[in-house]
């Protein structure tokens, strides 16, 4: 239980710190689009690479599974890559703040697709962590507002691509084994980034052993040892405790954040990130007690 709690925790913290180090490495001249096509082929490169090994280890071939996966990468690209561009424009601790939107996205979406009524809980969940966001991104103070519309806009967009993202995934694929699953969706990743960024990438002349090591560091700890560590760990904590540690990517992030690049962090920041934090656990609380006690409603 333990070391499970351990591997899920450590799979949060690897993401939480990916922007920081991608906007180093913009310092040194690659752009976004290098970057994020950089980490999403690797990454891809590792995992089929992956799931062709197990395959050849256990001796069985199967067809590819559901090819709707690659689809459902497309979004998971498009999303990395706006969040990548965001952190051009604002803090890598704001960036992580707007990323986070995606909790009350995700009941806003299960609402408007499946006709799932918000619960009071989430309802109060979520207007703390619009609350949150506003402090923990000190957007309160609005006569000393000096962050980028547009990197704001992008920040948001990218929760909302990331939104769509889970929502498909949490109803495709669950038969597919989790290398091939991943495998397939950085796939569609890679390549709408690679469109997007066809002619920057194929006219670039920062295609060097710089680009690929930034692209085999983000790769492993952004695209290949989280969902190791979920997959490992999640079965065996459950889903109520695996999406509290989830929330350690926030301060993972703005730490990061305040010791790579040095961006300021005050009370007020943290406060907001210690509400909105406050407010997702006891969302998942709340649903983890509602679910046992469904469970055992059954078994009685």
């Amino acid at each position: 239980m333990n070391k499970s709690v351990f591997i899920v925790a450590l799979g949060a913290l690897s993401y939480g710190m990916l922007s920081s180090f991608a906007k180093i490495s913009y310092g040194q001249g690659y752009s976004v689009g290098e970057i994020t096509f950089a980490q999403a082929f690797l990454g891809t490169l590792i995992l089929w690479s992956i799931a062709i090994f197990r395959s050849i280890k256990k001796g069985a071939f199967r067809q590819i599974g559901n090819w709707k996966l690659f689809f459902a990468g497309i979004s998971m690209g498009i999303s990395t890559y706006t969040y990548y561009l965001s952190v051009v424009y604002i803090p890598a601790s704001l960036a992580i703040v707007l990323l986070m939107q995606i909790t009350w996205m995700s009941i806003l979406a299960e609402w408007l697709f499946f006709k799932k009524k918000p619960s009071k809980i989430q309802i109060i969940s979520a207007v703390f962590i619009i609350l949150g966001t506003i402090l923990a991104g000190n957007l309160q103070d609005i006569g000393s507002f000096n962050f980028s519309i547009f990197g704001i806009l992008l920040g948001l967009f990218s929760a909302l691509l990331y939104t769509l993202f889970v929502v498909l995934t949490s109803k495709l694929g669950k038969d597919t084994p989790m290398f091939e699953k991943s495998a397939l969706m950085t796939s569609g990743s890679a390549i709408i980034i690679f469109l997007i960024n066809f002619k920057s990438i194929t006219t670039s002349t920062h295609l060097d052993f710089g680009l690929l090591q930034w692209g085999a560091f983000l790769a492993i700890f952004g695209t290949v040892i989280p969902p190791i560590c979920f997959s490992n760990g999640m079965p065996k904590i459950g889903a109520g405790l695996s999406s509290i540690l989830l929330t350690l990517e926030l301060p993972a992030a703005v730490f990061c954040a305040h010791i790579i690049l040095g961006e300021n962090v005050t009370i007020m920041q943290i406060a907001g990130i210690g509400i909105m934090i406050g407010a997702i656990v006891y969302l998942n609380v709340a649903k983890a007690k509602k679910e046992k006690q469904i469970k055992s409603t059954i078994i009685i």
